[in-house]
This record gives C-alpha cells, sequence and structure tokens, in this order.
C-alpha cells in the first residue's frame, strides 16, 4: 500500500461546520411534498423585494462597456474607487477618512482572509471572538494558527457583550478581538455607551478590534447604527495588510470603476424602502415567535437580517438537540432553517427574514405546526 508524503490541512476541519456545508446537509433532507422555504441563509439579492437600485445597474454597464477597465486593478483598489469610499463612510466619523485608509476587497470574507494573517505575526497568539458570532472568523484562524477565545454575548441584555468574560480571556498573547454591529446571527445593534465601553476595554487590554460592519445602517429600532471608527481616537486602526493585499486576488476592475456613481446617485427613498420591508418582517417575525410552543426569542431583532432563537428541549419529544430540529424540520416540512451550533450556540436556532412577508408566515405556520407535532403530552394539552 503507498504511503503519500502529504497530507490535507488540517486546519480546514473546521469549515466542515460552516453555514454552506450545514445548507447543503439540509438541503438534502428536504421534503418533495412542499416548496421549500428559506429561512436559512441572510441573501437578500436572491428576492425581487431587494433588487439593487437601477443606478447600480447602470454603474456597471457603463463601465464596462468603456473599455476602459480591463486591466488590473491597483493592488488596494482604484483611486476614484477609494477615494468614493472614504467620503461616504466620514459621513458617520469624527475623523475624516483619506483614500489611503481605504483597501477594496472581494467581500468580508476576503477581507477576513487579509486581516487575521496581516495583524497576528506572534507565535502563540490568539484571538477573541464573540459567541453567537460568524463561523468564518474561526476557520480562517484556525488556518492562520490562531488560538480561538470566546466571549459571550448576553441574549436577555440585548446581546451586549459580557465584558467580564473579555477581560478574563485575554493575556499577552491577545492580539485582538470581533465585534459585529449590527449583529449576525443576533440582530441587535449596539448603543454608543455599550460600544465606548468595549472601546475602553480593547484599549485597557491593549488589543486591536476588528469591527465587522457588513450590515451598516440595516437598523431599524431604537439604537441607530454607530460605527466603532467613532472612538478611532481609543483604539487604533491597523495599516500593516498591505503586503497581503500584494498576494491576493483583486475585485473586478470595471466593478471598483462602478463604486463612485453608485455611493454618488443611490438616493435615499431606495435605502429607506428597504429599511421598512426590513422593519415589517423583523416586527412579524418576532410577534409570531410568541405563538410558538418550545420557541423563545429574547430579543426583538432591531438591525441586520437574522435572529437568534432559542429552543426548550424539555418541551420536545424525539429531538436531540439543534442539528437534529434542523434536519427533521427539513425533512418534514421543507422548511430550511441554521442550527445555532454553526454560529456557536448549540440548541439555538439562527433564523433569517430577509424574504418576503408572505414567504415568513408561511415558513413560521410550519415552523409552528413541526413545534406542535413534536411537543410533549403536557405541552399540546396548554397549547
Amino acid at each position: 500500500m503507498e504511503k503519500w508524503k502529504f497530507q490535507g490541512n488540517q486546519g480546514l476541519k473546521s469549515s466542515a461546520v460552516s453555514v454552506r456545508g450545514v445548507f447543503n446537509v439540509l438541503m438534502q433532507s428536504i421534503s418533495k411534498e412542499k416548496e421549500v422555504v428559506h429561512l436559512c441563509r441572510v441573501d437578500p439579492t436572491d428576492n425581487p423585494l431587494f433588487s439593487a437600485d437601477p443606478v447600480a445597474a447602470h454603474a456597471v454597464s457603463t463601465a464596462a462597456h468603456s473599455g476602459n477597465f480591463n486591466g488590473y486593478p491597483p493592488t488596494f483598489g482604484l483611486p476614484q474607487a477609494r477615494r468614493a469610499i472614504a467620503e461616504y463612510l466620514s459621513r458617520d466619523l469624527p475623523n475624516k477618512l483619506s483614500a489611503e485608509d481605504v483597501y477594496v476587497t472581494v467581500g468580508a470574507t476576503q477581507a477576513i482572509e487579509i486581516i487575521l494573517p496581516s495583524v497576528f505575526a506572534t507565535p502563540g497568539a490568539n484571538i477573541l471572538l464573540p459567541r453567537p458570532g460568524f463561523p468564518q472568523y474561526e476557520t480562517r484562524a484556525a488556518l492562520c494558527g490562531l488560538e480561538v477565545r470566546h466571549f459571550d454575548l448576553l441574549p436577555n441584555s440585548s446581546w451586549e457583550v459580557d465584558i467580564d468574560s473579555l477581560e478574563a480571556l485575554a493575556d499577552d498573547k491577545t492580539m485582538a478581538m470581533v465585534l459585529i454591529s449590527p449583529s449576525n446571527p443576533c440582530g441587535n445593534v449596539f448603543t454608543y455607551q455599550h460600544l465606548k465601553r468595549v472601546a475602553e476595554t480593547a484599549r485597557k487590554l491593549g488589543i486591536f478590534v476588528i469591527s465587522d460592519e457588513v450590515y451598516a445602517h440595516i437598523a431599524f429600532g431604537s439604537n441607530p447604527f454607530v460605527p466603532m471608527g467613532v472612538f478611532s481616537s481609543i483604539v487604533p486602526i491597523a495599516a500593516n495588510i498591505e503586503r497581503n493585499m500584494e498576494i491576493t486576488s483583486d475585485p473586478p476592475t470595471f466593478m471598483q470603476a462602478a463604486i463612485p456613481e453608485i455611493l454618488e446617485r443611490t438616493n435615499d427613498e431606495f435605502y429607506s424602502k428597504n429599511l421598512d420591508i426590513t422593519r415589517e418582517a423583523a416586527n412579524a417575525l418576532y410577534e409570531r415567535f410568541k405563538e410558538i410552543p418550545s420557541l423563545i426569542c429574547p430579543h426583538k431583532p432591531d438591525g441586520a437580517m437574522a435572529v437568534m432563537v432559542q429552543i426548550n428541549l424539555s418541551q420536545i419529544e424525539g429531538i436531540a438537540d439543534d442539528v437534529d430540529f434542523c434536519v427533521k424540520l427539513a425533512k418534514e416540512e421543507s422548511l430550511l432553517i441554521l442550527p445555532g451550533v454553526i454560529v456557536g450556540l448549540k440548541n439555538w436556532l439562527r433564523v433569517s427574514f430577509g424574504l418576503e412577508r408572505s414567504a415568513i408566515e408561511e415558513g413560521l405556520n410550519r415552523l409552528k405546526a413541526f413545534c406542535l407535532r413534536h411537543a410533549k403530552m403536557s405541552q399540546q394539552i396548554s397549547a
């Protein structure tokens, strides 16, 4: 028998438990008797309700047809794109950004891939990640050889950071922490006061803050979105990422060329319309969960497009855990919901509301029927 001298990267085992991986498992479990309802993936681009503004299509088409953007872009992004992004982001910041502060990447995932190895050069370094959080950070940290430590977000305190657990985890090898606001997967928006406290704690610990603001301005509750850059005088911004960008791929040049027009000409009505749709969906989702036995939604979502819901397994029969719940739900109801273990919370569910109300209502009807079907006898009587 041949013995190979190579083997797969063991760090990739982290990605075996991923959003896409579990989604594929659930898709294989679905019933063929009903049309599939997706309450699992936060991808509004798949929904006509959230179609891109015509300005975006025009800007991309114009750039592509111009013939001026067919080659490789500069390593850190087209200058005009970097300037437009800096001006756009500076609207919310006390200290204005320059084009040199902006690095253009192929989405947030590539930004994660670039920044983690850029910041963590110390042997034995560790990073503090939120629980629950976005699993891509943990996967990339494993590939970088970083130790991952999790601080808790508190469901009964609007998913705020447990500052005590954060401080207890840090040591002299802690390089950074990740903060996601508005939060995927929790649906909360941190207040100014809480973010300031986190920033002050990070300064005291001497650690870098990676602020994930993918859902910036998708805030529709009582807390307005506050960028972490507001506290940049307290927590420093890292700039040592250029070397890594020199060995990575670039966003398509013509797409970068479209950015200035998209940011300048997309009107406020486009954003407000989408916020209204998302707010109504979030409110409806939260109210309907009050009617579903064995499930608890501790916080009304006020940002992003997903929310965490706890399963009370003591009230359900024939369900072992959150993964078992979601697999059987897909099989019996053709309803796809992500198990919470994917984002760090076992026996919870991550539910997306970035789709039309009719799909949400249908999905929750099926979820309620499933929970009633599996409820213990005492629960069925009370229901």
